[in-house]
């Protein structure tokens, strides 16, 4: 089979580009997706962000503020639409961040695959190629050879982009394990909180839960890029991470055990919400770690297979 050498050279090198065409199209598409999740809720945030900073003028001057000065309350609902607006322009301003993001992810993707853009003429030419070679030269096994190539050219794009999906999702749960740890902690000092821990205990608590906001930042990212990653293994997935709300430290002003307890409350929903996505990605990372052993299992019939052809007995 020397006679082949080097148009299976060439074949091989095609086929590598094509499949790394169709790969980078996938992920260009879910990205596509992304961005378009993201825009949408961005719409919603500016105005939810226009509204409490319309909140935040009215009490500074006008009727809204004369009746608060006439209820004795200016002061109190002045910190509260303040702490409001803040919490609304950080969840803008980190969407505004993770669209960036993906819009950066969605141009190096673009120029990619302009690159790659001849890699299935290329791959198709030299395919019919080497079968034109292959009916001319009548060799035993030679059609089932060409069979085998081929099938082992898609089994190894399915066994790197499976290990590429794993690896995103190990990388998520890394990511989510850090929200829970600051979620932990600050469920630990909520309840020393709700028992009467005072104002350290809401200091420690309010300090948790901003570590555990920027963390979720960084949750949202692996998650979008595990989500991109399983698209290109044919699961469809869109995981968002719940919000974590740093409005709590604004109950330290209103601090009673009505409002311990419902700050608490929200502490543990956020965290069984994050659990649960933490579990998801473990059993979808299990999914993937199977699937890989399955797609090994084959492609190690396949090379038996090739070189029983190629050293008969």
């Amino acid at each position: 089979m020397t006679f082949f050498t080097g148009l299976d050279a060439r074949l091989r090198e095609a086929a590598a580009r094509m499949h790394r065409a169709e790969h980078v199209r996938r992920l260009r598409d879910a990205t596509a997706q992304q961005i378009q999740d993201v825009r949408h809720a961005l719409v919603e945030l500016e105005a939810e962000l226009a509204k409490e900073e319309r909140d935040v003028a009215r009490l500074k001057g006008g009727l809204s503020a004369v009746v608060a000065r006439m209820l004795g309350n200016r002061e109190e609902r002045m910190e509260r639409e303040r702490a409001e607006a803040v919490v609304a322009r950080e969840r803008v301003d980190g969407h505004r961040a993770r669209l960036a993001q993906l819009e950066t992810d969605a141009a190096a993707a673009a120029a990619e695959l302009a690159d790659l853009g001849p890699a299935s003429r290329d791959y198709a030419r030299l395919l019919a190629e080497k079968e034109q070679q292959l009916i001319r030269s009548g060799g035993p096994g030679a059609r089932e050879l060409a069979d085998l190539g081929a099938a082992l050219d898609r089994l190894e794009a399915e066994l790197r982009e499976c290990e590429e999906a794993r690896q995103a999702g190990q990388g998520a749960h890394e990511a989510l394990g850090v929200v829970l740890r600051f979620l932990d902690s600050a469920s630990g000092a909520s309840t020393f909180d709700v028992l009467g821990g005072g104002l350290l205990a809401d200091a420690f608590e309010h300090d948790r839960l901003t570590s555990a906001d920027k963390a979720a930042w960084h949750a949202q990212r692996a998650l979008d890029v595990f989500a991109r990653e399983l698209a290109d293994t044919g699961i469809a997935a869109g995981p968002v991470m719940p919000k974590v709300d740093t409005r709590w430290f604004v109950d330290a002003f209103f601090d009673n055990i009505i409002s311990d307890v419902l700050k608490h409350q929200r502490i543990q929903k956020t965290r069984t919400e994050v659990k649960e996505l933490a579990q998801w990605v473990r059993e979808t990372v299990a999914y993937l770690k199977a699937r890989h052993a399955q797609l090994m299992t084959e492609h190690s019939r396949l090379l038996t297979r090739r070189r029983e052809l190629l050293h008969p007995a």
